[in-house]
């Protein structure tokens, strides 16, 4: 059989981007109605039951005792890094929060340096440092913006977050060669609902029914992007697949003017040029900045 094009596998991973920032656009909204605990703890679960099933239907084993412990470490860090962006991102435009996301890249290539070992050069090093300056000039934008009820705690919350995220890509490059992606999706998911359930009897609440279709609407979006972007990244190279990352700003605009009417401002076009900018320097590097892959769906 013909290899798929490099075309086709672009647009599919471009879908795949714009269907994780349509779940974006879900969750806020259920975040702002029924709170951040809620929101995830439900969808979650959702996806973890879709999980099993594709776990299943791959005939995957029984992980490991070493994978297993993988699997775990990267639930633990993804519910710590969901909550985190989930209760942030209803606090500041979506395209802010975004764009504060696009600095993991960066930071997952100097943490995979001190992890595995990885060489990290000039390139890289200068990357950083003109990422973090894209990062303050959306800071004093947002400080000098009319004040929105816990913008910056917001922002701070997007960065740890981003920080997270990045650790749990190095995970991933770790966890990719132990276990096929049903196996991934399925114990990622379940190990994030097992962590939130124990604070269930304090925080969980049956959400009102017309909450329910918001939900699983959120959770196939997630989990059908994550086996887009798993497919288009199977036949196609990363360095090219990549860029499309860089698309989910223009969803994010898009989607916080159409439904929750945020503006973008010219401060967050600008630290988005500059941080993308670092992205796209670093990748020159001989390597490949790692695509930060929705982790949380």
């Amino acid at each position: 059989m013909r290899s798929p094009s490099p075309a086709l596998a672009f647009a599919v991973a471009a879908l795949g981007i714009g269907l994780f920032s349509i779940m974006d656009a879900f969750m806020k909204s259920l975040v702002l109605a029924i709170g951040v605990y809620n929101a995830l703890f439900w969808r979650v679960t959702v996806s973890a039951g879709l999980g099993a099933i594709a776990w299943r239907a791959g005939h995957d084993g029984l992980p490991t005792r070493r994978t297993l412990r993988i699997h775990l470490l990267r639930g633990t860090v993804t519910a710590a890094m969901a909550l985190l962006f989930f209760w942030g991102l209803a606090r500041v435009p979506m395209a802010q929060a975004i764009t504060l996301a696009y600095i993991a890249p960066i930071l997952a290539l100097l943490f995979a340096a001190v992890a595995l070992g990885e060489r990290v050069g000039r390139r890289v090093i200068l990357a950083s440092i003109l990422a973090f300056v894209g990062v303050f000039v959306i800071l004093a934008g947002q400080a000098r913006a009319a004040p929105m009820p816990g913008a910056f705690d917001g922002a701070l919350a997007i960065l740890a977050s981003a920080v997270l995220y990045a650790i749990n890509l190095v995970i991933a490059r770790v966890q990719s060669q132990a276990a096929r992606p049903g196996e991934i999706a399925f114990f990622q998911s379940g190990t994030v609902v097992v962590l939130l359930a124990c604070a269930a009897p304090w925080l969980a609440a049956v959400p009102a029914a017309a909450h329910w279709p918001q939900i699983v609407i959120a959770a196939v979006l997630g989990t059908s992007s994550l086996w887009l972007l798993g497919w288009a990244y199977a036949h196609g190279e990363t360095g090219y697949l990549a860029t499309t990352e860089y698309t989910s700003f223009l969803y994010a605009a898009a989607l916080g003017w159409a439904v929750f009417g945020e503006r973008v401002s010219a401060f967050t076009l600008i630290g988005a040029a500059v941080i993308v900018s670092a992205c796209f320097y670093a990748a020159r590097r001989g390597g490949t900045v790692a695509p930060p892959l929705p982790a949380a769906s």
